[in-house]
């Protein structure tokens, strides 16, 4: 039986990042491995250069047709990630 205090191993893992403040870089790695899943595989594979900084995700692309779809999408593609990582991660999309 768990105490009052008791914590899970998830929310003293949680607790632990926020402490040391590396929950959001912890969020970003999250999302650069996950972007084949959050625009396939296709547009992934186009996508040469791929960071998040200062909540603006940074872009480069090797086609300019796939950097145009995603122009097109960009709330979109925002939406997305800041709901996967469960906070507001992304707030623009800059194309390099």
């Amino acid at each position: 039986m768990r105490k009052a205090n008791d914590k899970s191993l998830k929310e003293a893992i949680e607790q632990m990042m926020q402490v040391y403040k590396i929950k959001r870089k912890f969020d970003e790695t999250g999302i650069i491995a996950h972007w084949p899943e959050l625009v396939g595989k296709p547009v992934a594979n186009r996508t040469k250069e791929l960071f998040i900084h200062d909540k603006k995700l940074f872009l480069r692309l090797e086609s300019s047709v796939v950097k145009n779809e995603l122009m097109n999408m960009r709330t979109q593609i925002i939406q997305k990630i800041n709901e996967e990582a469960n906070s507001i991660l992304v707030e623009e999309i800059i194309f390099l």
